[in-house]
């Protein structure tokens, strides 16, 4: 008889089996193995469909790292039940209309957000709430520990079957324009991109990841979490980052493995003990361009600091860079993983050549199905049977790609195409400089002129006019921003992102 293909959640059970005693998970000072994370899991399974919820509901959580999230991601798995990932940095108003558009009836919260769940609780058609973390004040609400302490330690039995096809996840794009689109996983979607992940860099049951970054999103999940339980490694998690806590975790609990995203790679930095990195196998950073100036400025303390590309869509990895070839290729996001295909194309589909730009387009198991409740938007974004990213790229004639810009972002200047990241790039190479974003404005003359708005680390000093100076001599005319914003600290998504769409409404006057 032929073997079913099975979902995500049955890598935990066979973990239980062949290495019960290995370290699963760490997380606040808890510490658990394969045996104890599975049979916790499995408690979880067996009180979510104990509150009557069945294979394809949807299920949402707000919450922070933690072992229960954990739990309840692979215990939805175990299910077939579709999780829906909420941004606990947005607002009541936006969470609202991703709970009313996904149809979820059943919400997991940090009592740390209490005041948004009340506020959820009533604004949508949420029928259950459950804290997992602290007592909340919300009149019905469920205590997460209390709700599966009783429940079996043995396997649930889901009403249908769980295979590959069998949504798992639904994560919301950051929505920086328009309203938000659910990005569906799939169980075969985070199988091969686990896979993708382990082949390309070769994963063990030895690695330990510590991840940082937010499990709401794509990369607090697929880089590295799911692979590593997949093979069985270790994984360490922080209920936010902080960037001394972070350093501290990685030399007391040898890591491995460490994903993180330009801005956290920038905070790392500034501590004076970040070289402790050096004993980390595969150090990468990705979900926004990263500046060349820092990885020359990792190289210097002897760190390799590697950029991948990924994106929700598609679980969320598409390209890393090999670790040799991480200052010579610097700026690079490397060649796509094995089981997936990409392209860059111009606007009828047709391959640009080598060195040229188009928009980079993909194929492969491990891109989502589709949005949820969006045909229109699917129509649009599958055009011609490839996701397009709407990412500006150029490929090299060795397969490396390069990102350009969002293809959103650029702007064009006297009818010259400007691409930001490359004038981003330039003004980081400014010592001085602690943040930079360039975006383009309105003017009479041109069109369209770049603006920098730039952060200055402290104890320095920078004028715009040095600024200017410095960029002229490094860029074409028009490349270079006609004026400079100084301020705090850029505005950023939950995932380091600048959100551009923020600093054109300020400045476009």
């Amino acid at each position: 008889m032929q073997m079913q293909p099975e979902g995500i959640g049955s890598w935990l059970k066979f973990r239980e089996i062949e290495t019960p005693e290995r370290e699963a998970l760490v997380v606040d000072g808890k510490r658990f193995n394969y045996r104890q994370l599975n049979q916790r899991v499995n408690q979880t399974a067996w009180a979510i469909q104990g509150l009557g919820v069945k294979h394809g509901d949807r299920v949402a959580i707000l919450a922070y790292n933690g072992n229960e999230f954990v739990e309840v991601v692979m215990a939805a798995a175990k299910l077939g039940v579709i999780l829906v990932l909420l941004n606990w940095r947005l607002t009541p108003v936006e969470l609202t209309f991703m709970l009313n558009d996904s149809g979820a009836k059943t919400l997991f919260y940090d009592a740390t957000f209490t005041a948004t769940a009340q506020e959820l609780k009533n604004k949508t058609g949420l029928d259950t709430i459950i804290s997992v973390s602290g007592v909340s004040q919300i009149s019905g609400s469920l205590n997460y520990d209390e709700m599966i302490a009783n429940m079996p330690l043995t396997e649930p039995t889901p009403d249908a079957p769980v295979g590959l096809d069998t949504p798992h996840l639904i994560i919301y794009t950051a929505g920086t324009t328009g309203t938000p689109k659910g990005a569906i996983q799939t169980h075969g979607g985070g199988f091969w991109n686990a896979l993708n992940d382990v082949v390309s860099m070769d994963i063990t049951s030895n690695d330990r990841n510590l991840n940082v970054l937010p499990m709401f999103h794509s990369g607090g999940i697929g880089l590295f979490t799911l692979p590593v339980f997949y093979m069985g490694g270790t994984v360490i998690l922080t209920r936010t980052f902080d960037p001394s806590k972070a350093l501290e975790l990685i030399r007391r609990e040898k890591v491995s493995i460490f994903m993180g995203v330009p801005a956290i790679f920038l905070f790392l930095a500034n501590q004076p003990d970040f070289g402790c990195m050096k004993d980390v196998r595969i150090i990468m950073s990705g979900g926004a361009p990263l500046p060349v100036s820092l990885i020359k400025l990792y190289n210097e303390n002897g760190l390799k600091l590697l950029q991948g590309f990924g994106m929700s869509e598609a679980g969320p990895s598409i390209t890393v860079l090999d670790r040799d070839m991480y200052l010579k290729k610097a700026g690079s996001i490397g060649r796509r993983l094995m089981h997936l295909e990409t392209r860059v194309v111009d606007e009828d589909m047709n391959d640009v050549g080598h060195g040229e730009i188009g928009e980079l387009i993909m194929r492969g198991p491990n891109v989502m199905p589709g949005y949820w409740n969006r045909p229109q938007a699917n129509e649009e974004a599958f055009r011609g049977g490839w996701f397009h990213s709407g990412d500006l790229a150029r490929r090299e004639a060795d397969g490396s790609l390069y990102i350009v810009d969002r293809s959103k972002d650029m702007y064009i200047s006297g009818g010259e195409n400007v691409y930001p990241a490359e004038v981003e790039n330039a003004i980081y190479e400014i010592p001085e400089i602690g943040e930079a974003a360039v975006i383009g404005v309105p003017d009479t003359k041109w069109g369209e002129v770049g603006k920098a708005i730039v952060t200055v680390k402290a104890g320095k000093k920078l004028t715009e006019e040095q600024i200017i100076t410095y960029l002229k001599g490094r860029l074409a005319k028009f490349k270079v921003p006609a004026s400079v914003a100084f301020i705090d600290a850029l505005p950023r998504n939950a995932m380091g992102k600048v959100l551009k769409n923020t600093l054109r409404e300020k400045y476009k006057q």
